[in-house]
């Protein structure tokens, strides 16, 4: 029987599990994130992040998603990702470039009385580009009337690491689970994560997300920085904004065409896993 090692950690409620696999001994990502992110027979998770070694950049994060599938990025994963790689001290400074699957993203680790108090992330470009949500459609996606399980909405997509798509309205008047008929529409041949957002002032939003993959998860980085672009796209609101999740807050903020993400990021506990 093979034991496996791993870490928890959270960031507003997203959790992983992180994996060190520095040799690439782990083949069958897929099948090890369902065992492991089962919440009744595993450990339970969003979804498991792999630490691997990295020719490009300091190191290397892969995301496997509780459901098996790849994720090239996702904003609170690379948090919790960058605060365990700084407090294991496997690179040097509070400034860390990551590999990912959407390319190396810059962390920068806010340092207080020695402790990691947050993590700013600097998230990359987004892009509206049909082509790069991927989207079966020609036109730009924004505020678009769209029809899912005999119910209208006006949605916005794009890509922010992954593949995005914005309802704006009122929170109590969506369940999150609608999401799913949104996430499936053929529209979209990579499926789709979608965000439902509430504009609270010109300075805050609030959103809850259903991640492709995933479901119904406490917080979505790329889901906050992607709803901030299309709300602040639409006329809503500022380029600064504090974003309310259902496990906390995050500041996002647009600067030219990239998007910086600080929010906080913790180790709830370590273990072992008894691998069959």
């Amino acid at each position: 029987m093979e034991v496996l090692n791993f870490t928890k950690m959270q960031g507003t409620g997203n959790d992983f599990i992180i994996i060190e696999d520095f040799d690439s001994k782990y083949e069958n990502l897929e099948g090890l994130a369902r065992k492991l992110c089962d919440r009744h027979f595993g450990i339970g998770a969003d979804g498991i992040l792999i630490v691997r070694k990295s020719n490009i950049a300091d190191i290397q994060m892969i995301i496997i998603n509780t459901d098996g599938s790849y994720a090239s990025m996702c904003g609170n994963g690379i948090r919790c990702f960058a605060k365990y790689i700084w407090e294991k001290k496997y690179v040097k400074g509070e400034n860390i470039k990551i590999e990912t699957g959407d390319g190396i993203k810059l962390a920068n680790i806010c340092v207080k009385n020695g402790k990691a108090e947050g993590v700013t992330i600097s998230m990359g470009k987004y892009n509206f580009a049909p082509g790069s949500i991927p989207a079966l459609i020609e036109e730009e996606i924004v505020n678009k009337k769209f029809e899912a399980n005999n119910k209208e909405y006006y949605i916005t997509s794009m890509f922010m690491g992954v593949p995005h798509t914005i309802v704006f309205g009122k929170l109590q008047d969506y369940e999150v689970e609608e999401g799913r008929f949104i996430e499936c529409n053929s529209l979209f041949p990579e499926k789709t994560n979608v965000n439902f957002c509430e504009i609270v002032r010109r300075d805050m939003i609030s959103v809850k997300t259903w991640e492709r993959g995933a479901g119904p998860t406490l917080a979505c980085g790329t889901g906050s920085c992607a709803a901030v672009v299309a709300a602040n796209r639409l006329g809503h609101i500022d380029k600064k904004v504090r974003v309310q999740v259902p496990g906390g807050f995050l500041n996002i903020e647009i600067v030219e065409d990239e998007v910086l993400m600080t929010g906080p990021a913790e180790i709830t506990y370590e273990g072992t896993f008894f691998l069959k």
